[in-house]
């Protein structure tokens, strides 16, 4: 494919890895991620204000890209393409998270209250029951993967460890941590996607 006259050095680097990510090299994934991770994440962080959902939004970003990365076309810069990924991304999140929301009765005679916004988080018997059959189900696909990737998984997961956590544990580099459970995912929709057409 004929790269673009105008892409910077930086970005025609960009467009290597991103062949021999196409490859399976985690190595270039690795590298994508550590070229641009804390660009997104900042970015995030100011359409968010909340560090802990940018950092998931970051994750998510990194993750839609590398799944969809066949996809990329050097008629522009990787990282514009990145970034649009995220953008679009983040800006469905905020719509569902307001979605979400409800707000007081406005009518309240205080005003510390007025309008401000409730969780709406009603117990759901039914979702309990959905959400209780996906983790059983996601534990069972987990067993199907490749010792390193069930690792990661159990660990980010289940045991709900942070990058930094599982990189001393398994003496990784964070990087390397990231862009492995980032294919360990992609993996686990693959398995789940077979064994339910459904599932989209």
């Amino acid at each position: 494919m004929e790269i673009s006259p105008n892409l910077s050095e930086k970005a025609k680097h960009d467009y290597k890895l991103v062949n021999l990510a196409i490859a399976g090299d985690e190595k270039a994934y690795a590298e994508l991620l550590d070229r641009y991770k804390d660009a997104i994440y900042y970015m995030l962080l100011k359409m968010v204000n909340n560090k802990s959902d940018a950092e998931d939004l970051t994750i998510e970003a990194f993750g839609k890209a590398f799944k969809n990365i066949a996809q990329y076309t050097p008629n522009y810069a990787f990282s514009t393409w990145l970034f649009k990924i995220a953008t679009n991304n983040c800006i469905d999140f905020i719509r569902k998270k307001k979605a979400n929301l409800v707000s007081l009765d406005q009518n309240s005679d205080d005003q510390d209250n007025y309008g401000a916004p409730l969780q709406a988080d009603t117990p759901d018997p039914e979702e309990d029951m959905i959400k209780s059959q996906r983790m059983a189900l996601t534990r069972s696909v987990v067993e199907k993967l490749k010792p390193r990737y069930k690792t990661l998984v159990e660990l980010r997961y289940f045991k709900e460890y942070s990058y930094e956590e599982i990189a001393n544990e398994l003496n990784l580099p964070i990087g390397t941590v990231k862009a492995q459970l980032f294919r360990a995912r992609e993996l686990l929709y693959n398995i789940l996607k077979s064994s339910n057409p459904n599932i989209k």
